[in-house]
């Protein structure tokens, strides 16, 4: 049976806690689903726009179990970007907050059904949507929400990697995550997937780790758990979490990319004295969430490093490159309408795109990016590499790579006080560089994109 299927649970049991709409229990959940498939076919394509809200959750529970397939998109992201994505998969619905000034319906829609803060208009349209049976949901590529390439996730990928996540975590009904990430980006969806799973209290505010109002809900919740992006623990740092006082928490994970050694350090000893579970994760949307973790017992030992695979997965290192094999590797990449239509063409296996080694202990460690690289004077510079040095050197300052062959550019936000003179000549030293090829740019901030991580086609376009 399916996470998201009706299951044999106390039905007044509360699966969320919303700052917005309050309680709602599985019982709850179960009569949503079923008013709502009422008003969609099975089998159709809906728009779903995202928040961190009741309504959000239920309208992606209810399109699973009634066989519609939804592409999870942020509420928040540009209209054109939005208009330009219905023109190219024609939905046959969208699911959008009410109010919503990104969506504006059109002679075409009408409105079908409302709860929960959230409108499904029923779109009308001449031609049909073909939807290979076995896709589940769309989720965008990491960084890219304006694309149309999508990532195509069966039924069987989003189930295997919430079991998966359950088992290695160890998550029980008496969970009570909150939320930090945005739920259409796959970290974020993977924590409301794996605690629907074990029939936990999902806790959904719309504040950020770096208000007042996100801890006081947190406290008042008893919140059990958190997940970040390295971000999130840069800045967790500054804002002094290491003397907060949170008796409730029990779990931290991290993944979204590299933390650097040191913060991980830093985490590790708090976790250690604060009896917290710190564990660190790899994953891609291809894979659905999860690829791997860090016991939690070896965060320290094995510092760096993205662990071992998850239950019911492999890691292979093929010419440098690391592969993954598993259920949970998604179907393909979708780029037009008719691709929605495509079966399976990875075959549970995946070519991460990551350089890789292994330890003698069978621990993986990410070395950098297949494509992060550049060829200043007849050498290979791997980009990923520079930035942890820079980082090594420079404890909690932000700092980005990019760059054409022959010039590296390296971005700074001006707030951190550095000069650039001095960053060029550690690092022309460090890595054996001529310091011409080197350019500092200084800038206001780091541009992240929507699930925290570095922006680097922004950058790129400065």
């Amino acid at each position: 049976m399916y996470f998201f299927e009706e299951q044999v649970l106390d039905k007044d049991r509360i699966y969320l806690r919303s700052e917005k709409e309050g309680s709602v229990t599985y019982g709850e959940l179960d009569c949503f689903c079923k008013e709502m498939g009422t008003h969609m076919e099975k089998r159709t394509l809906v728009f779903l726009l995202c928040q961190n809200t009741a309504g959000s959750v239920l309208g992606y529970i209810a399109c699973l179990r009634n066989r519609v397939v939804p592409l999870l998109l942020d509420c928040k992201m540009d209209y054109n970007m939005l208009k330009d994505l219905i023109c190219h998969y024609e939905p046959d619905y969208v699911f959008a907050p009410k109010g919503h000034q990104g969506y504006s319906p059109d002679e075409r829609t009408q409105l079908v059904y409302e709860a929960y803060g959230y409108n499904l208009y029923d779109i009308s349209k001449e031609t049909e949507t073909k939807l290979n049976e076995d896709l589940a949901l769309l989720l965008t590529t990491s960084g890219s929400t304006g694309s149309p390439k999508l990532v195509r996730q069966s039924y069987e990928n989003i189930q295997s990697n919430a079991e998966s996540i359950v088992e290695y975590l160890e998550l029980n009904e008496k969970e009570r995550p909150i939320s930090t990430l945005p739920m259409n980006y796959t970290y974020g969806l993977s924590i409301i997937n794996s605690h629907t799973l074990c029939g936990a209290t999902i806790l959904l505010t719309e504040h950020t780790m770096f208000e007042h109002e996100f801890w006081e809900y947190f406290k008042a919740e008893e919140a059990t758990s958190f997940g970040g992006v390295p971000f999130t623990y840069e800045m967790l740092k500054r804002i002094q979490f290491f003397h907060m006082d949170l008796p409730s928490l029990r779990t931290m994970t991290q993944a979204g990319g590299k933390l650097s050694r040191a913060l991980q350090k830093e985490f590790a000893l708090y976790a250690i004295k604060a009896g917290v579970k710190f564990v660190i994760m790899y994953g891609q949307t291809e894979a659905t969430a999860r690829m791997s973790w860090l016991p939690p017992e070896c965060v320290l030992e094995k510092a760096g490093s993205i662990g071992i695979s998850i239950p019911g997965g492999a890691f292979s290192i093929v010419d440098g490159e690391l592969v993954y094999e598993g259920k949970n590797v998604t179907l393909g990449y979708a780029k037009c309408k008719e691709d929605l239509a495509k079966k399976d063409e990875r075959h549970g296996v995946l070519y991460t795109g990551d350089l890789a080694r292994k330890d003698e202990d069978g621990f993986y460690y990410i070395t950098g990016r297949k494509k992060r690289f550049l060829k200043i004077l007849g050498s290979r510079v791997n980009l990923d590499e520079i930035e942890q040095i820079l980082k090594g050197r420079y404890k909690d300052v932000c700092f980005a790579c990019t760059g054409v062959d022959d010039r590296l550019d390296i971005f700074v936000e001006k707030g951190a006080g550095l000069c650039s003179e001095e960053i060029v000549d550690f690092i022309s030293k460090k890595i054996k560089m001529n310091d011409g090829v080197l350019q500092v740019r200084q800038i206001d901030s780091i541009p992240l994109n929507h699930s925290g991580k570095i922006h680097y086609r922004e950058l790129e376009e400065m």
